[in-house]
């Protein structure tokens, strides 16, 4: 195949993943891997790079088309604005070539059964390149910031002083951190591992542990990831297992354990004795923490059930600490997951925190006098956050919050809340996380 028509197909794929997620409120973890096959290997890394980049950009760029377009495209024609997209953005984003990026765009829509609009495509970014579109000031919030109205909303409510950096760090891309299993090696020993394998990175010094790669780098090639010396995990998400694990819990429960990042870290810090139960109610997903823990060399008890209904799977023995890992909006995370700005709507954050209230009061019966349980969840919002807890403890009267940071290096790198604490996006390049400690009256 020429390379010409590689790069069609590399971008109708495109395309049709974006227009997955647009069009059908799919999201890019299950309407990517559908699209992969359709490329060479070689070609995936910026199919990857397309969607995400594409989506992260969506209200600027459909901001330009509608500069360029004398009237919108049809409705069964989304997978072309989609694609219009994704040429706009390789003009704008990418090194890419632009004779290269015009020719391969109106050659993929001849792919997607759309020949009558391959001119329509030429002509329209040929005028974005001639007159500059790109110059153009945005018309809306939306477009200037590349989130919808209703979250540059909520994000400038709660955060006043920040919101402007939030949103600019949910648009840009995300670094790949790694955990280092601390019983096996430290982080300084496995970046040297790391730098007489060719590949740069550094040690993160307020977390045990963290280590922050200067690129992405498959899996594959990381030393020891098979054997589990070496986990993905990003550094805020790292503080969860230390944080739970300061009162010396030997019976835990990861409460929404899939897929098993914290589990597999809980484990590797919790020694000899140390008897961690995993929870989750969708069979998959805790057949994705069986897999993780294997891969660590580790074990647990993996129990399919809910947390919200205990008197299903629970064995009446208490738990010294308990891991609210806690459903939420993930507006913590979207520069890892920019679709969500697109699948996530307002009326969510109510219910999600309707089931996060329900969760806590489901699982704290669980948990024995004296014990921890750290509420965490990777929302930046406080409707699911702080709001929570607050009514949380207010309404439990053997509820109090354990206001102490668990090491005094992370203190700069979290805001303090009316309870818990938050680590914003893009803080120390992490993501967006929401921590709170509780302690039972015992």
């Amino acid at each position: 195949m020429s390379n010409s028509r590689q790069g069609a197909r590399l971008r109708a794929a495109a395309a049709q993943v974006v227009d997955a997620v647009v069009t059908s409120g799919r999201s890019l973890d299950t309407a990517l891997p559908e699209h992969e096959a359709q490329v060479a290997r070689e070609d995936r890394a910026l199919l990857r790079l397309l969607c995400y980049g594409t989506l992260r950009r969506h209200w600027r760029l459909q901001f330009w088309i509608r500069q360029l377009l004398e009237r919108p495209l049809k409705p069964k024609d989304g997978v072309i604005n989609a694609l219009l997209a994704i040429g706009l953005y390789q003009l704008t984003e990418t090194r890419i070539p632009d004779h290269a990026v015009v020719s391969q765009t109106v050659e993929a829509s001849r792919l997607l059964r759309r020949p009558k609009l391959a001119g329509l495509l030429n002509a329209v970014m040929r005028r974005f390149l001639r007159e500059d579109i790109a110059a153009v000031v945005p018309d809306s919030a939306e477009a200037a910031h590349d989130h919808p109205q209703w979250l540059i909303d909520a994000i400038q409510n709660d955060w006043p002083g920040h919101a402007d950096a939030i949103l600019a760090a949910n648009n840009a891309r995300a670094p790949m951190w790694l955990r280092v299993d601390a019983s096996r090696a430290t982080a300084a020993d496995y970046v040297q591992r790391l730098q007489e394998a060719g590949l740069a990175a550094e040690v993160f010094a307020a977390i045990d542990g963290a280590v922050k790669l200067t690129e992405p780098t498959p899996v594959e090639e990381l030393p020891g990831f098979a054997d589990g010396l070496v986990s993905v995990q990003d550094g805020a998400a790292q503080l969860a297992a230390p944080w739970l694990l300061q009162g010396n819990g030997r019976r835990v429960l990861d409460a929404c354990a899939a897929p098993g990042g914290k589990s597999g870290h809980l484990l590797e810090l919790g020694g000899a004795e140390f008897d961690l139960t995993c929870l989750d109610r969708d069979a998959k997903r805790l057949k994705a923490v069986a897999e993780n823990l294997d891969r660590l060399g580790r074990a647990a008890t993996l129990v399919r059930g809910d947390a919200s209904t205990p008197q299903m799977w629970w064995d009446g023995a208490a738990f010294d600490a308990i891991l609210l890992d806690a459903p939420c909006s993930a507006t913590g995370v979207i520069r890892r997951h920019p679709d969500i700005k697109l699948l996530r709507r307002a009326s969510d954050i109510a219910s999600l925190a309707g089931l996060q209230r329900s969760l806590l009061d489901s699982v704290w019966p669980l948990l024995a006098p004296g014990g921890r349980l750290l509420y965490v969840t990777c929302s930046v919002l406080a409707a699911e956050n702080d709001d929570v807890l607050r009514t949380f403890v207010e309404a439990t009267s053997d509820a109090r919050e354990d206001e102490a940071l668990q090491n005094n290096n992370i203190r700069d790198l979290m805001q303090r809340k009316a309870f818990g604490f938050q680590v914003l996006p893009g803080t120390a390049d992490m993501d967006g996380f929401y921590y709170a400690c509780l302690e039972k009256a015992g």
